[in-house]
């Protein structure tokens, strides 16, 4: 399962960051490939249900693994720490 490239711009990426802090346990796979991406991470690849992602120069990468759709709470977790590194907290 790929993730979707479609990024998302504006009001609906503030939006979806919101919701994503409001709710990290109920965060889509494809959701958080997205949000991976316009912060400036890559796809690096990924085996099965997994997927990761690096930037140049960020030591910290992230991995998603697609859980009925879903990524657990921690790996939303850590994406909320890098969506507040590269644009801003709350």
């Amino acid at each position: 399962m790929e993730c979707r490239q479609d990024g998302v711009a504006g009001g609906a990426a503030r939006a979806e960051l919101e919701a994503i802090r409001n709710n990290p346990g109920d965060v889509r796979f494809d959701d958080a490939c997205k949000v991976a991406e316009r912060v400036g991470f890559v796809h690096k690849g990924g085996r099965g249900s997994h997927r990761a992602y690096h930037k140049t120069g960020e030591p910290i990468g992230l991995n998603f693994q697609n859980r009925r759709g879903k990524i657990p709470r921690y790996q939303a977790e850590q994406l909320i720490a890098i969506i507040d590194k590269y644009e801003g907290g709350p």
